[in-house]
């Protein structure tokens, strides 16, 4: 395991370990992930093997505090990704355009990633042994792509006669002692009506293993070259899915106290409804998952404390098509208030992956300079999504970089990742 960076006052500052030193062993066992190197470094009595950037390899003995963590970031969190043996009819990385980097093709069904970091897996690519190592590391809570609890529905859905077995699956986790969250991507006339409603029955029998249900509507981008007919929720058809959910999510909070079913936010953009309030979102147990970010957002926004500024300013915003409307009405309440304040929010169309997908965090660099240029005017800044940048960088999916914006504008570009930062970059 390789270090990418050393934390400040950490234990692997004290061991005086760089970046590019790669952990061969602990306790003479080779860590495989980054749950074994947890594990391992669990006892006070270190013995660690090194192989430095040169070549040279060293053995340092150390005692620690037994959970005191080593204070460092790693290349890789394991050591090979599970890949997914699957062929969704919904695959979004199926759906990615031609010739785009490696990593955004990787189709990881990876257990140890959905512990670590909430990435959801089918249960379908796992083995007895992985079932044992779940069990034996307590590896709780996992994410859990469902999609249906009909097994014919779900073998059809993921092609793979595996998927059918879900319901063995998530009693072996049980008898693991594993809670999870679950997900439904629901595409119309496959997994919604009346087997919606069997899913989410059935999801409800397994709490409290079961810790949480998201539903979100398919997306369809105009790459997918797949036969199998796939159509996206409309108006109408995201107002019902609302209703059908809503009967399910009253009669949860009356029984346990929790909504325990969240529809993705998508769906009240597409039926013209307001996003709820933040109440019905519980403990935002699956806001990395994207549901609830609309309203943790404008909550952000309201609670940030910033000063009232009378500076006159002129913002653009760019932002994908479906929180656009969020965003006009939190901008319209600033300039009521500073009437030296103007801003314009621009919607971006997605042109790259198609107008259908509307989320900001698709956005391309090539879009948003397109959109810019055909709604050029002097302002003093910029903002963009920091959704639509690769983690850590400034870069776009597309890989056009902020750089490559600041050559052809010559405002101000700020990323923006939450609501507070909004009403920050709005008033000062």
């Amino acid at each position: 395991m390789t270090i990418t960076k050393i934390y400040k006052d950490s234990l692997a500052e004290e061991l005086e370990l760089q970046v590019g030193d790669k952990i061969l062993k602990i306790n003479n066992q080779p860590p495989k992930d980054l749950i074994d190197l947890s594990f391992l470094l669990a006892d006070e009595e270190i013995e660690m093997l090194i192989e430095h950037s040169d070549g040279e390899r060293e053995i340092i003995a150390f005692e620690k505090d037994i959970d005191e963590e080593i204070g460092a970031e790693f290349e890789s969190a394991v050591d090979k990704i599970k890949t997914c043996k699957n062929h969704c009819v919904f695959c979004f990385v199926d759906m990615i355009a031609p010739n785009m980097r490696k990593t955004l093709n990787i189709k990881d069904d990876d257990y140890r990633l959905s512990f670590l970091y909430g990435n959801f897996i089918t249960l379908t690519n796992l083995t007895d042994a992985d079932f044992k190592r779940i069990k034996n590391f307590h590896l709780s809570p996992l994410y859990v792509s469902v999609h249906s609890m009909n097994g014919k529905v779900r073998a059809k859905m993921l092609r793979t006669p595996l998927a059918a077995n879900i319901q063995t699956h998530l009693d072996k986790l049980q008898s693991c002692g594993v809670e999870y969250h679950t997900q439904i991507v629901l595409c119309p006339n496959l997994n919604d009506g009346a087997e919606l409603d069997y899913t989410i029955s059935e999801i409800l029998k397994r709490r409290p293993f079961a810790q949480s249900l998201a539903i979100v509507p398919v997306g369809v981008t105009k790459h997918r070259k797949d036969k199998f007919s796939l159509t996206q929720f409309d108006k109408d058809g995201a107002a019902k899915v609302i209703e059908q959910v809503e009967k399910f999510q009253k009669q949860a909070r009356a029984d346990f106290g929790k909504t325990f079913i969240y529809l993705g936010d998508e769906f009240y953009f597409l039926a013209g409804k307001k996003i709820p309030p933040a109440e019905y979102y519980d403990d935002f147990p699956q806001i990395e998952n994207g549901i609830g970010l609309t309203r943790n957002f404008i909550d952000e926004f309201y609670a940030e404390k910033v000063s009232n500024s009378n500076k006159k300013i002129s913002i653009d915003v760019v932002s994908g098509t479906s929180i656009a409307v969020v965003l006009k009405s939190l901008a319209e309440e600033e300039m009521r208030r500073n009437k030296n304040l103007d801003v314009r929010i621009l919607p971006v169309v997605n042109e790259f992956f198609g107008n259908r997908i509307n989320v900001s965090g698709l956005l391309t660099g090539g879009d948003i300079i397109n959109t810019l240029k055909k709604n050029s005017r002097p302002c003093d800044k910029i903002l963009i999504p920091k959704t639509a940048l690769r983690s850590g960088t400034e870069t776009f999916l597309d890989d056009v970089t902020v750089d490559d914006m600041r050559k052809i504008f010559p405002a101000k570009f700020q990323a923006i990742s939450n609501g507070g930062e909004f009403l920050q970059a709005l008033r000062l």
